[in-house]
């Protein structure tokens, strides 16, 4: 049996009743889901490393706009948007060689 102690998606506990898996569910506080969402993107883009497929890029978008609507980050698209003026993309696709 394999143990865990993670955030999921809000529908699997559902998944879980209809084929009678038992299990415990709580509620985070807002302190612990911004925690668990930053180790749930850990998690995905691990995967997206592993396998970098259109399914594992969905999950990692997921998370990050869960991470989105937390107070700390509404601006998030703001600051994104002036980093990409000031910076640019990566539409251009350059890499750099050299030296710290």
């Amino acid at each position: 049996m394999t143990k865990y102690n993670k955030l999921v998606r809000d529908k699997i506990p559902d998944i879980l009743d209809q084929k009678n898996i038992p299990y415990e569910k709580r509620i985070a506080d807002d302190n612990e889901y911004k925690k668990e969402l930053i180790k749930k993107l850990l998690e995905e883009a691990n995967e997206f490393t592993a396998t970098p497929t259109e399914e594992e890029l969905a999950d990692i978008i997921e998370v990050v706009t869960a991470l989105k609507t937390l107070p700390e980050y509404l601006n998030v698209e703001d600051v994104r948007l002036n980093k990409k003026e000031e910076r640019g993309g990566f539409e251009k696709k350059i890499i750099l060689k050299g030296e710290k």
